[in-house]
């Protein structure tokens, strides 16, 4: 977040690691960790909204195709909008308050709880929930991505069961899922951060996603749109991997109980092997 708004005249960071070692130096270790009761408070229902409509969706499509994993994927997707929206836009704020200030002297908001309140008395819920449209345009085909990477990798891997290697192959698969449905509409996110970013500070630059656009590309050149791309790939391969291995296995478990439990009096039935 702070590599795709800061400011491109009086750079705060050079890249990466020299904005990590900056935020340690400045802000302390703390300082890395700022906004993350958005996420923690989030996360849990995005993704069992997002597997669960997923899940469901693919069903009702009937065939398993990879043009239906994409579909479900989107469908998932667009719906988490709702809480992911107001989420990052919490995570954004605590993010950015204090840049390089070891010790905060005021605080605009206390915790994301907090900012949510602050921003809906001042702005109602048109405030909560800037950048829902560009929230919309990256998750939607981000996340048809996302499944369709997932399904082609474990089914090109032979992820089974049984398989002694399945840990492995799931981890593999899902962090690979991560970095392409990142690739694939990250310069959206770019524009998503800079909009919920806007007005901090009391400054308004954009008056909506195609002026941030032509702003932005005006400014800084066609590469402000790869800007933090690093250090989000950095993130997006472990923690999709752990995402994606941990509702598969806990998936196949439940599964494999249900079966013994369904095929316990009578004789036993044969289930597709298909994760």
């Amino acid at each position: 977040v702070r590599l795709q708004v800061q400011n491109v005249e009086k750079p705060l960071y050079r890249g990466t690691f020299h904005c990590f070692q900056s935020i340690i130096k400045q802000e302390s270790a703390f300082g890395l960790y700022k906004g993350i009761g958005s996420p923690m408070m989030g996360l849990t229902f995005i993704n069992a909204l997002v597997f669960g409509v997923q899940g469901n969706t693919l069903r009702a499509l009937g065939k398993d195709t990879p043009l239906n994993q994409f579909l479900a994927g989107s469908a998932a997707g667009a719906i988490q909008c709702i809480i992911c929206c107001p989420m990052e836009l919490a995570k954004t704020r605590m993010q950015l308050q204090g840049t390089g200030e070891y010790k905060l002297k005021t605080k605009n908001y206390k915790n994301s709880l907090d900012c949510l309140i602050k921003i809906y008395r001042k702005e109602g819920l048109r405030g909560i929930n800037r950048g829902m449209v560009s929230t919309f345009i990256r998750e939607t085909p981000s996340f048809g991505f996302y499944f369709l990477t997932y399904d082609c990798m474990t089914r090109y891997l032979g992820c089974e069961a049984e398989d002694s290697y399945v840990i492995p192959k799931l981890l593999f698969s899902g962090g690979m899922s991560g970095i392409v449905s990142w690739l694939s509409t990250y310069p959206v996110d770019v524009i998503k951060s800079r909009l919920q970013a806007d007005g901090v500070g009391g400054i308004t630059q954009y008056n909506g996603i195609l002026d941030c656009i032509r702003k932005s590309y005006h400014e800084e050149g066609w590469r402000v749109f790869t800007r933090g791309l690093t250090s989000t790939l950095l993130r997006a391969f472990p923690v999709n991997a752990a995402t994606f291995a941990t509702v598969t296995v806990f998936l196949m478990y439940m599964r494999s109980e249900e079966n013994l439990r369904e095929c316990e009096p009578g004789p036993v039935i044969q289930q597709p092997s298909s994760l």
